[in-house]
């Protein structure tokens, strides 16, 4: 298959450049690492995240020169306005600082506005999740589905927020934790996704997020048959800064329940 304007799957590229990432993510893992703080307590930043980019962005601008890369770390890549990929070179940067292995790479690829193709990998566990619009999404080649728990009382959900953001979601954790079976803050929001659409956790909320958190996520979840809104009920937007992720059984009933949460 050949989209826009390269002659590469752009699926193929994005999973061989996510494995290239994920292995120098983990070569610096065995190095005594450089963390920052990146303008307020406890997000952070290391010399992993920066080396991740960096080979990323020259893979991709290699391979697509005219396509626009949207990063965390340096920014927007400039390119054409309709062709775009959205980059988390490492999303759970405190979890891989601390040795804890729920980390990944996220890679999107974006056309005219259309998600069309996404991988999530997390090298530290051999995971890799990929989807492409219209044919599915799978977990190191094997198809995925999302969950079919019914109710919410019987779902595992997760969330995430940043420590000195908890009061903005601390009532909706609350809330949730009564109602529903168990609830997970694991700390890296496209691996959260990427377990919606497996079919691990029934459901995802979030708000403060960035396009490069949740756009190979998105796909993932809507490939697997999902559904993606963000937390008030709104059409989901890469730019909205709130997500609502969910095996699509449960979402309204979880959306009332967070709506409730802040009544």
């Amino acid at each position: 298959m050949a989209v826009g304007s390269f002659a590469r799957d752009p699926l193929r590229l994005a999973l061989d450049v996510a494995r290239e990432a994920g292995a120098l993510l983990l070569e610096h893992a065995m190095r005594p690492r450089e963390i920052a703080e990146k303008g307020r307590r406890a997000d952070l930043v290391t010399d992993a995240d920066r080396a991740s980019e960096r080979l990323i962005v020259e893979r991709l601008r290699s391979e697509t020169p005219h396509a626009t890369i949207v990063t965390e770390e340096s920014g927007i890549h400039s390119g054409r306005d309709d062709e775009r990929w959205i980059v988390d070179p490492l999303d759970g940067t405190t979890n891989y600082a601390h040795g804890y292995p729920f980390y990944c790479v996220s890679i999107a690829y974006e056309r005219s506005g259309a998600l069309i193709a996404a991988v999530v990998y997390a090298p530290a566990m051999r995971e890799c999740f990929a989807a492409l619009r219209g044919a599915g999404a799978c977990r190191n080649d094997a198809a995925i589905h999302v969950s079919t728990i019914e109710r919410l009382g019987d779902a595992l959900v997760c969330t995430g927020f940043h420590p000195a953001d908890f009061e903005r979601n601390g009532r909706r954790f609350a809330t949730v934790s009564h109602r529903a079976q168990a609830v997970r803050r694991d700390g890296s929001a496209a691996l959260d996704l990427a377990y919606v659409a497996a079919g691990r956790f029934d459901g995802f909320w979030e708000f403060d997020l960035k396009p490069w958190d949740v756009a190979a996520g998105t796909l993932l979840v809507l490939e697997a048959g999902g559904r993606v809104t963000q937390v008030d009920g709104r059409p989901s937007e890469l730019d909205a800064r709130s997500i609502l992720a969910t095996n699509g059984r449960i979402h309204e009933e979880l959306a009332a329940v967070l709506a409730e949460a802040t009544a």
